[in-house]
């Protein structure tokens, strides 16, 4: 069943990476009117209602997985087959990449506000005065938090918990990105699930810094010493671990000023090369590409070693 397992998050990849999201009738997307249904029913200024919403949702993602392994139990085939269409469901690495040159296009024909526009896409920051060089330094950090957060953090719990570990991440990871926001609606509501993703992504994107060493061999140096000295400064436990090991091997400095509505961050600067240009957005996808492919081929071979047990 491990080989199962293993066999269905390579071809989860695969067709990740062959056809990215579906455009139309994601599960993530139904999944994300569910949350918003349930979110009109528990709202409320209150941490507890929060849990309370975190739990009912990312519980049972986790249930429906266990449903899906246990219907699938001594059945390799359809265990494959079930994982595999739970991965490809899950994993966001293909369509990121495609946003991301999206933008680097409209940067690439000095169309600076259809740039602006479209990286509305892919971050929640303010965009309408962002100078290109600003776009462009969104777009990497957008890529390299999301090399994380959509693949190789999705591809861990993958292999150690299966279809449950995919679905119960993916749900944690939409909740975060609709309730995890500093505002008066969500500052307390949105609490545990932003902490919960925070708690779920921890393990990938260690995972992700790791291989981005290994993707990036002839800047490895100088991406662990920007991971070691620069991360621990960010605002998240994990975007900073991810986000400053790319910036070290692409040899840019990532970090500066974010707006959000009324709110301005001042983020931390990572690494210690010149500013990122448009030409950096092709040479990121291309490192959070070569991090998948190594994400997959780890994460399978660990599944392959890890018992599965019949739940």
């Amino acid at each position: 069943m491990s080989r199962a397992r293993a066999l269905g998050l390579l071809v989860g990849f695969a067709a990740d990476r062959a056809w990215g999201d579906p455009r139309r009738g994601h599960p993530v997307a139904l999944f994300g009117s569910l949350a918003r249904h349930v979110e009109n029913g528990l709202h409320g200024d209150s941490v507890p209602r929060g849990v309370l919403h975190a739990a009912t949702l990312v519980g049972g993602a986790a249930l429906l997985g266990v449903g899906v392994e246990r219907a699938t139990w001594n059945r390799p085939v359809l265990q494959a087959a079930s994982t595999a269409v739970a991965t490809w469901t899950v994993l966001g690495g293909r369509s990121l990449e495609r946003e991301a040159l999206a933008v680097h296009r409209y940067l690439a024909a000095d169309d600076l506000p259809g740039a602006r526009h479209r990286l509305t896409h892919l971050v929640g920051r303010e965009t309408s005065s962002l100078s290109s060089e600003e776009v462009a330094r969104a777009v990497v950090e957008s890529v390299a938090e999301n090399t994380s957060d959509a693949v190789t953090a999705a591809l861990f719990w993958g292999a150690v918990a299966g279809v449950p570990g995919l679905l119960a991440h993916r749900a944690a990871n939409t909740l975060d990105a609709m309730v995890g926001h500093h505002n008066a609606r969500y500052e307390r509501f949105g609490k545990a699930s932003a902490r919960l993703d925070d708690l779920l992504n921890l393990p990938g994107s260690r995972y992700a810094a790791v291989l981005v060493l290994a993707a990036a061999p002839q800047r490895a140096r100088d991406a662990r010493r920007a991971w070691r000295r620069d991360a621990r400064a960010h605002p998240s436990p994990n975007a900073g671990i991810v986000e400053s090991a790319f910036a070290g091997a692409l040899g840019v400095t990532l970090g500066g000023v974010n707006r959000y509505g009324d709110r301005v961050e001042h983020r931390p600067t990572m690494g210690d090369g010149r500013g990122v240009e448009a030409r950096d957005v092709p040479r990121g996808t291309a490192l959070a590409r070569r991090v998948g492919w190594a994400a997959v081929l780890g994460a399978a071979g660990l599944a392959s070693r890890l018992p599965t047990h019949a739940r």
